[in-house]
């Protein structure tokens, strides 16, 4: 069962106290809460999520919708929902043209979502619905962004959850905001910062720097992360890791910083080997430099420059995509209760 345990505010105060108190007041008696599920070939998950979040969300007296975002799937995922948005008009199906990503598919649901606060999940349900609850709770009391933090993932493999560590702590260390560990998507997110959301103009996005980046209050609330309840996750240890890239890329500086730090230190480090061969050649004469040593600086230097030309190249690629301003995702169209209308209506 999921640890729903709050855990404690990450700052204490005055200061903090009277934020919360002003942002409670200002809470709507009767909120509305908008899911944002993207999915990509999940047919055979719908019915299953359906089944387990609409208790706890009827049981919880809240308003809600669903908002559904097909990413582009091959399979019957588009026709189960809007069959199931006919049987219930709070279900919201958002159809894109094509296959977008997870983070544009995400944004899409942001942006197309009405409620006062908005919890992204995925449709899996290794995201837990007996979170709402405690989410609702601290968002009642005046936090903004309430995070579900992974205190167990025993359902991930060894590699995941290590290499999951790793990336934190590098992220964390490279990223001037840092981003809080074992966190996904998961998350309760209120309307004010929802907004703020909506404008940030990135095409390469990641989300849990996004979330991280707004700011105002949040607090984490600690669980177990389930295995999946069906399907298979479209996350390979490829697509990982070049999630993992645009997020570093997208927050940090550092990699350019590092390659210029590192050219300069074997400048030096140069500069004082060739010193040390004139002083050895004026003092006991001519000596022949050997072969091996040669090929070695050689591959050295040329394998140093084409890391540095990479990493210029990684910024340099996401400078190009962003130029272009090419929207992040294209609608096809948005069906409420079994009817389309346009994208914009």
């Amino acid at each position: 069962m999921p640890d729903t345990t709050l855990s404690p505010p990450a700052k204490t105060g005055s200061a903090l106290d009277r934020q919360l108190a002003a942002q409670k007041m200002r809470r709507p008696a009767d909120p509305l809460l908008s899911l944002v599920v993207p999915v990509f070939n999940e047919a055979d998950s719908i019915d299953l999520f359906l089944s387990a979040v609409e208790p706890f969300l009827d049981g919880e007296g809240l308003r809600f919708e669903i908002v559904f975002v097909n990413d582009g799937s091959r399979d019957d995922t588009l026709a189960v929902l809007l069959e199931r948005g006919t049987r219930d008009a709070r279900i919201k199906v958002v159809n894109l043209s094509r296959n977008f990503g997870k983070e544009a598919a995400l944004t899409a649901g942001i942006d197309h979502a009405r409620g006062d606060m908005l919890i992204p999940m995925d449709i899996d349900l290794q995201d837990p619905p007996d979170l709402f609850k405690p989410f609702v709770a601290r968002w009642r009391e005046g936090y903004d962004i309430v995070y579900g933090v992974r205190s167990a993932r025993d359902a991930d493999t060894v590699a995941k959850r290590v290499s999951a560590g790793w990336f934190y702590r590098a992220f964390n260390l490279m990223s001037p905001v840092p981003i809080p560990a074992n966190v996904g998507d998961f998350r309760l997110v209120d309307r004010r910062a929802v907004e703020v959301l909506r404008r940030l103009p990135e095409r390469n996005r990641f989300m849990k720097g996004l979330f991280a980046w707004v700011g105002f209050n949040a607090i984490g609330v600690p669980y177990e992360r389930p295995a999946r309840a069906a399907g298979d996750s479209k996350f390979n240890l490829w697509r990982l890791w070049n999630f993992a890239l645009d997020g570093v890329v997208s927050f940090s500086t550092v990699p350019l910083r590092a390659s210029f730090y590192g050219g300069l230190a074997i400048a030096a480090i140069a500069v004082l080997y060739a010193l040390f061969i004139v002083a050895r050649v004026l003092v006991f004469g001519i000596d022949t430099p050997g072969y091996a040593s040669l090929l070695i600086v050689v591959l050295l230097m040329g394998a140093i420059q084409l890391v540095s030309i990479g990493i210029i190249g990684e910024y340099l690629g996401r400078l190009f995509l962003e130029v272009k301003g090419r929207p992040i995702y294209v609608v096809e169209g948005v069906y409420e209760e079994g009817q389309a209308r346009p994208p914009n209506g």
